[in-house]
């Protein structure tokens, strides 16, 4: 089976052209590719897939073995791939996806995609869609205890679920220590991705994610978003921030007359492969 590992600020997940090869387990596949010692390495496995919605679908699996809605991430390096690998010749793009069909916009240089534009759509805030344990119309700056400790949480979901906590000196946390805490804490029915957040500036803020299924990644494009909306939520940023990650910076602004959240960023191929069982 032939793949091409690619990353999104290090955010790194192998893809596969389903329009040419057969995935049977993608499940099974995922696990076994993304260990880091014993398979290609990466954050999950992306299929890259004919869709009768839109352009591409893509399917998303976690580095153990379920099945994600969305990766901001991920869905640009999909938009490359098609346009680099020569699937379309187009630079405006739909691609189904669990959260429901995005549109990017590709920067081509030198017959290259160099920067991806994607409408993320609707930042959504009602606990029982994202889904969140709480009562009332929406989670802003909530208390939740985990590991006996009272944090203060702002959950989104940007088609996958994020909770958000404002944190002094995210470079010096033990999120490995509390992320695993908050990912299977009984309050989120289907797991949480979780982003520990310092305000930089006004428009400039750094997170550390913590991701359900696959740990502490480089970079969470959905995450990302999530904080943007989150920062501006709670009164703390403009509508247009930068987000540094530790893989990168993503531009991230919330269109708040239309509700819709666009996310800018690179994506990169890292190389192309054969995998043999």
């Amino acid at each position: 089976m032939k793949f091409t590992k690619m990353q999104g600020l290090g955010n790194d997940y192998v893809y596969v052209n389903c329009f040419s090869e057969e995935v049977k387990d993608p499940s099974g596949l995922a696990k076994k590719i993304s260990d880091r010692h014993f398979g290609v390495g990466a954050d999950g496995l992306i299929l890259i897939c004919p869709s009768k919605k839109a352009d591409f679908e893509m399917k998303m699996y976690n580095a153990d073995g379920s099945r994600g809605e969305m990766c901001g991430n991920g869905i640009r390096c999909v938009a490359k791939y098609v346009y680099d690998y020569g699937l379309t010749d187009k630079t405006h793009i739909s691609i189904e996806t669990l959260a429901g069909i995005k549109y990017l916009d590709l920067t081509v240089e030198e017959k290259k995609v160099v920067l991806v534009k994607v409408d993320m759509g609707n930042p959504i805030l009602e606990p029982a869609k994202i889904p969140v344990k709480a009562e009332g119309e929406s989670v802003i700056d909530a208390p939740i205890i985990v590991n006996g400790a009272e944090y203060k949480m702002t959950c989104i979901s940007m088609g996958n679920p994020h909770a958000v906590v404002f944190w002094d000196g995210v470079d010096d946390m033990e999120i490995e220590k509390i992320g695993p805490s908050f990912e299977t804490h009984e309050r989120f029915p289907n797991r949480v991705n979780t982003e520990f957040v310092e305000v930089l500036d006004r428009k400039t803020v750094k997170m550390r994610v913590w991701e359900r299924g696959s740990g502490e990644t480089l970079a969470c494009g959905t995450g990302a978003c999530a904080v943007a909306v989150a920062c501006i939520l709670n009164g703390r940023t403009e509508d247009m921030v930068c987000v540094k990650l530790l893989g990168g910076d993503l531009l991230i602004r919330w269109d708040r007359e239309k509700n819709i959240v666009y996310m800018t960023g690179p994506a990169e191929v890292v190389f192309d492969g054969e995998w043999n069982e």
